[in-house]
This record gives structure tokens, sequence and C-alpha cells, in this order.
């Protein structure tokens, strides 16, 4: 009976030599290895024969080669049970290999060209695909964390491993591998590529599960959560749900407009329903709270700036889900700490690179999958236009920038009321845009003396330049580009509204 063969060649060596022991000792493997972790079994008392030694071939190109040979492949690729290829191995005296353990160079980002091409692994990636490959005879393990599943099938299979966990090793080796090319062919198209609004012809996506979620938007959809680069952490309260996870990324959305002053959002079912600018923190969340206090019930609010104690003491006398906040202050968390449901979420990544890490907007759908470039358009006095006879004020303007800021992250169609840098009114999710007017004024929190209203698209009649005016609207913000804009403008001029075109669409479905 033929001797079984385990080939080791590992970046990470975490745990490396403890397994390499239980192949050897406990299970009979002979070990092959390659350079450092040959260098590391053996000055760990473990026998194992170096890979140069088998392919009888040194490495090559400062160890660019040292792997990519036919008596390594050839061993981990034969199908074990076909005569043909064992006669072939044995013609040259190659052994068949049975496990393969490999983990790969750490590819990073963040380096310059140079660093990162030497980065990407080839030998390791095609070992790992090769055993992947011949999974009926052979187990690729490519993680430290597979190391306890390899050892206990095992035990359970008399130091064979099995068909089932062989299939099991397959999928998440050719997974692993698709990631990691994923991630390679990403960040060398940022860096080799010139810039360009085209999207690729093919669109790689790479995800790596971080947990199971208990359910979806509703208890009969499964869910779970897989990491991006935003970087958070769990202070308090239960676990995070889908609906949670998704009302916290459109209310951090939203505060990241303003990186620059103090800003708070509230969010519920993925809709602002409260958004303030304030002269501090504690200031903005109760302008943004009483913006409609009645939908604020059970919702999540974002903040760019420490959650105070003035706040906790406000936020631990209602019913919310989610706080999420680049911090919260020592006497804050004790206070919030005692509602064991509310979730309290710190943000690590400051709001400037928040508003970088998501780049594409993704909706798959059963026609097809639609990808398109985050909405990031800002304006600019090019497109910025006062096309009324009465200007507004400085005041104004003011307000009608906050409110346009607001109006981008409600759902078509919307329109947003706001005075002293306040969401007061917010109507949003309408097939008509007179119906989201209708909704924004009938929601209206505070006095409309000197209020503006932002819309997401044009208008395609006066009616809502009347409805506006009766509400005693005094200025409007919007895209312009309706055939019916010269309509739209004597319109507003009649009710003497000041009017700004901006040339950009917020649509947002």
């Amino acid at each position: 009976m033929r001797a079984k063969k385990a080939l080791i060649s590992v970046y990470n060596k975490e745990g490396v030599v403890e397994l390499a022991k239980v192949l050897s000792e406990k299970f009979g493997y002979e070990i092959i290895s390659t350079g450092g972790t040959f260098k590391k079994l053996a000055e760990n008392g473990i026998n194992c024969q170096e890979i140069s030694d088998l392919n009888e071939f040194g490495e090559l190109l400062n160890g660019r080669v040292k792997t990519l040979h036919p008596r390594v492949f050839a061993g981990i690729l034969a199908q074990q049970d076909n005569s043909e290829h064992i006669n072939q191995l044995e013609k040259f005296s190659i052994s068949p290999v049975d496990i393969v353990i490999v983990n790969l160079y750490p590819f990073k980002n963040n380096l310059s060209i140079d660093e990162m091409i030497e980065l990407i692994d080839i030998g390791g990636v095609s070992l790992i695909r090769a055993a992947a490959k011949n999974f009926d005879y052979v187990a690729s393990v490519c993680s430290v964390s597979q190391y306890e599943e390899l050892v206990e099938n095992l035990e359970q299979n008399d130091g064979i491993t099995s068909i089932d966990f062989r299939k099991k090793l397959a999928v998440e080796a050719f997974s692993h591998t698709a990631a990691y090319d994923t991630m390679i062919s990403n960040s060398l198209s940022e860096v080799l590529l010139p810039a360009s609004n085209n999207l690729p012809d093919v669109f790689n996506i790479s995800l790596k599960k971080e947990y199971d979620l208990r359910y979806g938007e509703n208890p009969h959809q499964a869910a779970a959560f897989y990491s991006n680069k935003t970087s958070f952490d769990i202070l308090n309260g239960k676990e995070l749900s889908f609906n949670n996870i998704n009302d916290m990324s459109a209310a951090v959305d939203i505060i990241s407009e303003f990186p620059d002053v103090p800003a708070v959002a509230v969010i519920k079912h993925s809709t602002p329903c409260g958004v303030a600018i304030g002269n501090d923190i504690d200031d903005a969340y109760m302008k943004a709270f009483d913006c409609d206090s009645l939908s604020a019930f059970g919702g999540i609010i974002a903040f760019n700036q420490p959650v105070t104690e003035k706040i906790a003491k406000h936020a631990s006398s209602v019913f919310l889900e989610v706080l999420v906040a680049p911090d919260f202050s020592p006497e804050a968390l004790e206070l919030l700490k005692k509602k064991k449901n509310l979730r309290l979420i710190k943000l690590n990544n400051n709001l400037i690179q928040y508003r970088q890490l998501k780049k594409f907007d993704i909706k798959e759908l059963s026609f097809g999958t639609l990808i398109q470039s985050e909405d990031r358009a800002e304006l600019n006095k090019d497109t910025f236009k006062v096309v009324t006879e009465k200007k507004p004020t400085a005041e104004q303007v003011e307000d009608m920038v906050f409110a346009w800021k607001v109006a981008k992250h409600a759902k078509s169609n919307a329109i947003v009321v706001a005075k002293d840098k306040k969401a007061i009114g917010i109507g949003a999710g309408q097939t008509s845009r007179i119906g989201a007017m209708e909704i924004a004024l009938s929601k209206v929190c505070d006095d409309l003396k000197d209020a503006v209203v932002a819309s997401d698209g044009f208008f395609p009649a006066i009616d809502n330049i009347k409805a506006a005016a009766s509400a005693g609207i005094t200025a409007i913000i919007q895209p312009g580009g309706s055939i019916k804009d010269k309509d739209v403008i004597d319109e507003a001029n009649k009710y003497k509204i000041a009017m700004i075109t901006t040339s950009i669409r917020h649509f947002k479905h």
C-alpha cells in the first residue's frame, strides 16, 4: 500500500506545525513542503521532503517559480483509479498527492504597483485549483480555519478524507481563488487603466460572508451579511437584522453629505423622516427628531459627531432600533446600555472615507443585473441658475442646498420642505410629483414662513407651484428640463417665488 502524501506550502504559518505533526505522526502522511514552510517544519522536528528534491529543480527567479513543475502537478491531478494515469506516474517515479494545504500571499491594494505585482500568488493559486479540480481524490485546504475540520474528518474516516468533505473543500477553494483574482483584477484596473466613467465589460464581485441573519426583509426570506470595507463595532443590543443594516446604511449615507457640520438623520424603512444641521450635535438631534417624531418611533438615527449624555437621556425615553455614530461619550454609553435591545453602533470610518467606499449601485433582476455608478453629482456654479425674477436670499440658498442633498436620499418622486437647515416635511416614493408635494406639505412640523422646497426631479406641471404657493413657500430648487419649464417659471414669478434650477436629477428607485 502506497504512502499517503500531503503537500504543505503556506504563507500564514499559524497552526501549520501542529497540523503537520498530526498528519505525519497520527495519520502516517509523508509531508512535502516548500521554502519557508519546509524550514519551519524542519526546525520543529517534522520529517518532510523539500519540493526542490521532489522536482529535482531548485527555485528560480527569486522564488517566483518553485512549485510550477510537472512532477508536482501530475501527482495532484492524477486520477488515482485510472491505470493509465498511475502507469505514467510510476514511469517518472511520481507519487499521488492526497492533501494539498496552501494559503496565499496576502494581496493588498494600498501599495505601489511593483509591490502589488510581487504579491500576486501564481503557484499557490495553481496548487489550490489543481487539488480542487481533482476533488474525487485530493483534499484542497486553503485556509487555517479549515485545519480543525480536516483533522476531525480524518479521525472519522480512518485517516482518509471523505468524498463529501473533499467536495465541500473544492467549492470553498474555487470561491477562495475567485475572490483572490477579483481583488487583484479590481485593484489593478484602478491603477493600470485610465480613469473612465465606463463600466467594465466583465464586472467582478466577491464578498466574504460575515454571518447569517435571522431572516431578510420578511421572516420567510433567507439573508446574510457580507463584509465590505466599512468598519463598525456593535457596542450594545441585539443582533443587527437585515432591515437594521439597510436602514443604518441609508442614515449614514445622508449624514455623509454633511461631514463638516453637526448633522443627524432619522430613517424609517430606508426613507428619511428627519434630517437636520445644528449649532452642535445636541441641537441637530432635537431638530431632526422633531421633524417627524411619530415616524421616528422604532427608527434608526445616525450622527456625524459623538453622542452626548443629553442626547442619550432623550433617546432613552423613546423606542429606537439603532443609534450609529463615530463615538459615544462614557456617560451616554452608560445610559443607553440600560436599554438591552437598543443597538449602539460605533462607525470606525470617517465620513470622507465612507463616501468613497461604495462605488456602484447594483440591482439583481429577473431580466438581468443592473449596475450603475453611485450618485455623486454635486451642485456647481455652471448649472446652478436663478431662473425667476425674485432672487433667493443667502439664507434661503443655504436651506435649498440642504434640502437638495436630503431629497437625493428620499425615494422618488421626492419633495423636501426645509427651514433653518431642518427638513420640516418630506414626501417620498410617490407615483406623482404633486402627490409627493401634498404629502410633504401636510407633514410640515414647523412654521412655513420663509420655508423652501427641493424636488428630486423637474416639475411636469404648474400644479406643484400652486400647491407650494398656497402653503406659503418662498423658494424652490429643482432640476429643470421639462417641456413645461417656461410655464413653471411663469407661475413661480406670479407668486413671487424664487426658483433655482440645477440641471441635475436625483431619482432614487
